[in-house]
Parts: structure tokens; sequence; C-alpha cells
């Protein structure tokens, strides 16, 4: 970060009053008569019909519109492990777009914990006032386990975004590429750089789309994750494959897709150069990628290539996801965001990058057209119709689950349409 930006950035946070987020009163405190409907006596009405039905907190509190977004500090953007506290600006800065993009409440909790289970018991005792939790910025290999562990407790959506966040937006994108490259995921050769939340979600995912796991070679620091390597966690065991290759370079040569979530520079020219006719490559480090595109585009001109970046075509950014995901779970008061609610997102994502682009979205972005190609194979994040797409879709999918307290809402289109 510059130091100009480094400036703008603390002076934007600390003026005209520190921080990114308030609360707002719901309902009207003027007179005595409002108050002692807002407190006492009159709120002991909605205590005692939560008492006798907790699910009667949707209808009498802030609960059904409530998301915590919730870390430990251990993986804080490209900054690590830098604490609870430290993490709180990114977990306001969460909340301000879950507000700004599908006016969902938000408050930010910092928890400090040495351990897994410290975590997790703490976020289990203060769950039930929320409608979902958004786990942010929780370092693997503990972030599985905080995720199971609360999904199991909780009968509340529990999303942990850095995995599933980036595994809708980068399936989303992957399937409508390959579609355009004349290839199909079942048969594509994957290598994915990265073997922490980003990376084994997204394969997970992508098998669940139909990818084999045979086709896919995982690398981490010591290479490819082969079956012959020992100690390996149950996270990248899973993804272990019985193959003589063993570096990056190895697991290049012939591939189709390309993705990385890992750190910068790390693919050269010449791996490039070995992959497959019509290749797909996700360069998702942020915010310098694996590969530039000005040199990836250098080296093979049949390419589609997405980054994390705004400045490049094909930004893959969870803002695509997190905030409409969370709108249809929570508008059918959903016990869980489940792997069907997941690839419902990335189904509403794909069919929005074919549609027409609105005059709003190109002059928002300073262009004259926008459509389904090359260079256009996710939606952009200032698209209003995402709201009407992926919101619905997962809605629609909590209710076919079986997950939903609410029926589908009226105010949505036909669901399945």
């Amino acid at each position: 970060m510059s130091r100009r930006l480094e400036k703008a950035s603390l002076e934007y946070h600390e003026k005209p009053v520190p921080g990114k987020l308030a609360i707002q009163l719901t309902k009207p405190c003027e007179t005595q008569a409002d108050l002692s409907l807002a407190y006492t006596p009159g709120v002991a009405g909605p205590v005692r019909a939560i008492a006798a039905d907790p699910d009667a907190a949707y209808r009498y509190t802030a609960k059904g519109n409530l998301v915590a977004v919730i870390t430990d500090g251990s993986a804080v953007l490209g900054l690590g492990k830098v604490g609870a506290l430290a993490g709180k600006p990114v977990m306001e800065g969460k909340a301000v777009l879950f507000k700004r993009f599908a006016n969902v409440d938000v408050f930010d909790i910092e928890v400090t914990a040495d351990t897994p289970e410290v975590f997790i018991d703490t976020v289990a005792r203060i769950a039930s006032g929320f409608g979902g939790i958004n786990l942010e910025d929780i370092a693997a290999p503990h972030c599985f386990e905080i995720e199971h562990a609360l999904a199991e407790r909780l009968d509340i959506p529990v999303f942990h975004d850095d995995q599933h966040g980036t595994a809708i937006i980068t399936a989303a994108g992957l399937l409508n590429a390959l579609e355009l490259q004349g290839k199909r995921l079942e048969e594509a050769t994957i290598v994915c750089l990265g073997a922490g939340a980003a990376g084994v979600a997204s394969m997970r995912l992508l098998v669940a789309l139909g990818a084999q796991k045979s086709n896919i070679f995982m690398v981490d620091r010591k290479g490819v994750i082969h079956t012959g390597r020992q100690g390996l966690p149950n996270h990248k065991f899973a993804f272990a494959v019985d193959t003589d290759k063993r570096t990056l370079a190895d697991a290049m040569e012939g591939a189709d897709v390309f993705i990385g979530v890992s750190g910068p520079d790390l693919v050269t020219p010449a791996m490039l150069a070995s992959m497959a006719p019509r290749p797909v490559v996700f360069a998702l480090s942020n915010p310098d990628p694996e590969i530039a595109p000005e040199v990836a585009r250098g080296v093979r001109d049949d390419l589609i290539m997405a980054t994390g970046r705004s400045d490049y075509p094909n930004q893959v950014n969870n803002v695509l996801g997190f905030p409409f995901i969370f709108r249809g779970a929570l508008d059918v008061c959903a016990r869980s965001i489940t792997q069907s609610m997941h690839i419902a997102a990335v189904e509403a994502l794909r069919r929005l990058a074919k549609e027409p682009v609105p005059p709003e979205v190109l002059e928002s972005y300073g262009v004259e057209q926008m459509a389904f190609g090359p260079d256009y194979i996710i939606p952009t994040p200032l698209d209003p119709r995402l709201m009407d797409f992926v919101a619905p879709a997962v809605a629609c999918a909590a209710v076919e689950a079986g997950v939903a307290r609410r029926p589908y809402p009226d105010h949505y289109p036909p669901c399945g349409g």
C-alpha cells in the first residue's frame, strides 16, 4: 500500500466519526407511549412470545435480517495473523458490503481465542440472536473444523466466505469460461495452486459440479499433493492423487485449467505455454496475481483469464455472492446453507452473465459494451440484477432442501423459474 493510500484510508476511517457503522432506530421513540412499547412494560409481550416459541424472534426482533460477521484475526486479508481487534476494520468493511448490496444488517464480532474449541464455544453461545453467521479471515486448517462444528451445533446458516464465497464465484466463472473454450468440466484437467480455505473449498465445489478428483492436481508449498506424501492433513489428503508429477511446472503441463489462490508471480511464462490449447487461467492472488494478465496474454492468445482485481476483466469478487446468498437464506429463515444452495448461486451467476447488460451498468464502468464472452464470464459487482438472480435462487434451493422455516417469498419470481 502506498503512503498516500494509507493516509487517505486512515482519514476515511477516522472522520467525521470513527469506523464505518452505526445503529439506527426502526420504530418511533418520541413519546412516553412509544418508550413504554420499546422497553418496559410493553416489551414483556414479545419476550413471552419468544420464550414460548423461539421462532417468534423472527417476527418480533431484528434476528431475521441480522448477520454476525465473526473473525479470530488469524488470516486477515493478506496481512496474516494480526489478531482479532486488528481485524475489526475488515469486519466493519464486510458489514458495509452486506448493507450496501443486500440491505442485510450486521454486527461485527472479534473473538480472541487461543484454540478452535474456545472460538467455537464462544460463537455458539452468542449465536441465538442472529439470523446467520458469516465467518471471516480464519486460517486453515482451523477454519474447516470451526465451520463444520458450528454448522452442526446451530440452527442458523453458517458460511465461511473465504471458503465458499470464493468457491461459488470461481465455479460460476470457470463453468462459463469452459463453455466458451469448448470444454467440459467433467473432462478438464485442473491445477489448483494453494491448498488453504479457498483452494480446498473451490475444488470440493467443482467436484460436486462434476469435476473428476483424479484430474485435479492441488499444489502447496511442497509441490503436488500426491498419495505418496506422508502426514497430510485430512483436507489435503482428500485431494491426493496417484501421480509422478511433483512440481507446479509438472502439473501445469497439458492442463486445461489453472486456479491460483496463493501468491504473486508463481506462474512462469514457460508454465503457461505448456498448458493445453484454449486454457482457462484464474490467477486470483490479490493484489498481485500468480501471473500478470499482460504477461499471460503475451504468451497465449487463446486463453480466458480472470483475476481478483477490479482493473482487469473477469474479476472474481466475493461480493457477487455473500450478500445475496444471505439475503435469500434470511428471507426464508433458513436453518443452514446447503451445498444445493451453493450450486443454485453458481447457476444464477452463470445465467446472469449471459443476459444483456443494462445501460446503467455500462455507464458505471465507463464502457460502451459488455457481452458474454472471453472478457465477460461473470457479472460485475455493481450489477443491480444480482439481487434478482442470486437471492431468489438461494431461497428456492433452501425451500427445496427442506431447511426453510418460511415459504418462498411472494415478492420473488416463481421458484425454479
